[in-house]
């Protein structure tokens, strides 16, 4: 016995299509298993991006409290209420540069060491291979300005390692110079570098089209031989400085040099034995003995430094500067050759 009415094909065509496409019993076990690992793996990475975030936010927060820290903390700000010997340092490089050793932050050290009624003496932590003689003038003129203004209260240079060429300069205002047996004291004397490539340039087929307006304004020029004349001029300018060193140690160390010989003064540099013989240097020793033989326990530190976030701002702004001044010479470069085009 037939259905009747009968049903249209189309639904019958669809029911069946409807039942083959309905997942079976595994078949809806494995898809809930794909949704079951989708979505702990959504979890996980959800929660490394936590941690990562939480890790981020403590290495900011470190970073921060370690810059705090640099720009509250600074040496010797409050007066030291108690005996003891007052250290500067003069560790690094000598030049105008903000981060080294220069003679603004320097001088600033020496006066609030001077000037603390409970500094027993003034001791120069000197650990230098030398620098600019400008700076170094300025520290040895000043020194012996506040020896002056101070006259019962004696300043001390401990030279490391290294003591030579300025830093020697700045020690010889010292009142007495101590130095390791081993340390490296001298080289009173001054240098000017300088390298010609002309042969350099004739093999590359490089042409030097400098132009000036003075005819010794490209003096010492590396691209061209040395004029004699020039050459004679900057031997004048190093000799007329080399004068004003050997002045300034004579006239800080005044009778202990026990050498006339010219090779004092002519840039050798010396061990410490050797620079107590010739009068260079005054006595073997380091701080720990200076603080014994002045019964003074306690050493305090003047020496302005900078924090990190400083050093860091400063090397950020010397980037700047130098990108400005790059991007400004290539804009002045544009517009000589639109000009030279016209």
């Amino acid at each position: 016995m037939s259905d009747w009415p009968p049903k249209p094909q189309n639904d019958l065509e669809n029911t069946q299509q409807t039942q083959q496409q309905q997942p079976t019993g595994q078949e809806w076990k494995l898809l809930e298993k794909v949704v079951l690992v989708s979505v702990e793996e959504q979890r996980r990475s959800r929660r490394w991006s936590i941690f990562f975030k939480a890790l981020t936010f403590l290495y900011l927060f470190i970073f921060i409290a370690i810059m705090w820290k640099g720009c509250t903390t600074t040496s010797s700000d409050s007066p030291v209420t108690s005996d003891h010997l007052a250290v500067v340092d003069i560790v690094g490089t000598i030049s105008a540069d903000k981060q080294g050793v220069n003679s603004t932050n320097t001088i600033k050290s020496l006066k609030k060491a001077f000037e603390n009624t409970n500094s027993k003496a003034v001791v120069l932590n000197i650990n230098s291979p030398g620098g600019s003689p400008v700076q170094s003038d300025e520290i040895w003129q000043e020194i012996q300005y506040l020896k002056k203004m101070n006259p019962t209260k004696k300043i001390y240079a401990v030279i490391g390692d290294t003591g030579a060429s300025g830093a020697y300069y700045i020690a010889s205002a010292a009142d007495e110079i101590i130095v390791n047996a081993s340390s490296l004291v001298g080289s009173i004397g001054v240098i000017m570098p300088n390298y010609g490539v002309t042969g350099l340039m004739q093999k590359l087929g490089v042409e030097d089209r400098t132009m000036t307006a003075g005819n010794n304004k490209d003096i010492l020029s590396m691209a061209r031989p040395i004029d004699p004349a020039q050459k004679a001029h900057v031997q004048s300018v190093l000799n007329d400085v080399h004068l004003h060193f050997i002045n300034a140690v004579k006239e800080g160390r005044g009778n202990k040099l026990k050498s006339n010989d010219p090779a004092i003064f002519s840039g050798l540099f010396w061990t410490g034995d050797q620079a107590v013989k010739l009068g260079v240097a005054d006595k073997i020793g380091s701080l720990q003995t200076l603080k014994r033989d002045l019964k003074i326990d306690r050493a305090v530190n003047y020496t302005i430094e900078y924090s990190p976030l400083e050093s860091i701002l400063g090397r950020m702004g010397a980037v700047i500067g130098d990108g400005f001044a790059t991007s400004l010479s290539k804009q002045v470069q544009s517009e000589q050759s639109s000009l030279q085009l016209q």
